[in-house]
């Protein structure tokens, strides 16, 4: 295999501040830096989770809304993995971020559930 790891997943928002909030503030994590982009009018926000650079989120003017969800050709969704899925979901909902009801894979017997960016982009938290 040529390929080491993912190095990051790229998300483009519609409203920077909110966008920005919730992968900061709702999620936890962390800025790695934040660049303007005066020729193009936009922000890319790299986003570390646990030390590791993982998201970069990017604003462009007048992006195209997804075309349906969750199952839109392109990504699916991304997914995060924890330790706790309860305690990460009520986080989420003290947040005022809407879980689904929490699933188990038939496969893996892993708890799972999905909640939406404020773009709707699909979530997942996965339970280690």
């Amino acid at each position: 295999m040529i390929f080491n790891k993912i190095h990051h997943i790229a998300i483009i928002c519609s409203d920077y501040a909110r966008s920005k909030d919730f992968y900061v503030n709702i999620l936890g994590l962390t800025i790695v830096q934040e660049v303007y982009r005066e020729a193009r009018n936009s922000y890319k926000l790299d986003l570390a989770i646990n030390d590791h650079y993982q998201i970069e989120l990017f604003s462009f003017e007048d992006v195209p809304t997804r075309p349906s969800r969750p199952e839109a050709a392109g990504l699916r969704h991304l997914a995060f993995e924890v330790n706790n899925i309860n305690e990460v979901a009520e986080h989420l909902n003290k947040k005022g971020v809407q879980t689904e009801s929490i699933r188990v894979d038939e496969y893996t017997g892993k708890k799972f559930t999905f909640f939406a960016d404020p773009d709707g982009l699909p979530l997942e938290i996965y339970e280690q």
